[in-house]
Order: structure tokens, then sequence, then C-alpha cells
């Protein structure tokens, strides 16, 4: 007897109140703590204003650009074949790609210390958006990790 065949449920996200893009809402999301949603879009918005006036173009702009630079284009997933583990190099497609990106940002501003988070998260962004800074750095490593792993490539189909 065949399976049922699920299908899968996308999350619809609207666009923010602000600048209009889903792309931000989702930051938002991320952001989030608590479900204190009011306070991470002033976080986000803050940060977006301020990362713009850094680098002096448009908040979504900078925005955009960043989350372009940090996102990956390959990882490495963990197979077991034939009692042992390989690192096999995949590639990242479409929403995954912008999930890692945000998720990267936000890791690295909320490790620093010392300034509020909504200028650490701008900083970030405006690091992010001229190829530089810890979620850079982060993209770098996993890209450096399938690269050094892709003799198991052939892997990946099984």
């Amino acid at each position: 007897m065949p399976r049922k065949v699920t299908k899968s449920l996308k999350r619809v996200h609207l666009a923010d109140r602000l600048y209009g893009s889903v792309l931000v809402t989702k930051m938002i999301n991320k952001v989030m703590l608590d479900g204190k949603k009011r306070l991470a879009e002033n976080l986000v918005y803050g940060a977006l204003q301020q990362a713009s006036e850094k680098t002096k173009k448009e908040p979504l702009e900078v925005f955009e650009g960043a989350i372009k630079n940090v996102s990956p284009q390959v990882q490495v997933k963990s197979k077991r074949i034939g009692g042992a583990n390989y690192q096999v190099p995949i590639e990242v497609k479409g929403d995954r790609r912008v999930h890692y990106a945000m998720v990267w940002i936000l890791e690295s501003a909320r490790k620093k210390k010392g300034k509020s988070f909504d200028q650490k998260l701008a900083h970030e962004l405006v690091a992010a958006y001229n190829n530089e800074g810890d979620a850079i750095r982060k993209k770098q490593d996993t890209h450096q990790m399938a690269e050094a792993n892709k003799a198991f490539a052939h892997f990946a189909r099984y």
C-alpha cells in the first residue's frame, strides 16, 4: 500500500510595516525573544537605520547586501555509510541560505560585548555588507570545510 504523501506547509510571512520587506520580517522574528515582537522590531529598525547612516546607503540595500554576502553556497552534512561517518558537501537551497545568513549575523552580534544590541547588530550588518566580520568568517569556514571534503561529494546522492 503506498504511503500518504504530505504536502509541505511553508509559513507565509507578511511584509514588515516600515520597509515592506519579507526579509526584514524574518529577521525581526529571529531577533524576537519571549514573544516581544515590538521590542525586536525597534531593535532591527534601529540597527538598519544606524547601518544606513554608517554606509550612506539605503537601509534595505545594506540589509539585503549583507544577507547576500553571508549566504552560504555549500555546507557539509554528516552521512553514515558502511559504518563510517563522512562529511558530505551539499548545496544549500534558497530559504535555507537566508536562514543561515540571518542566524550567523545574529550569532556574531550577540557574541559581542559592551554596546546595546541594535548597535552591535548595525556593526555586524555593515561588516557583512563590506565582506568582513564574524558572519563572513563563519561562511568562509563552512565553504572551506566543504572544499576539504569534496572527495566525498559522490555520497550526496545516497
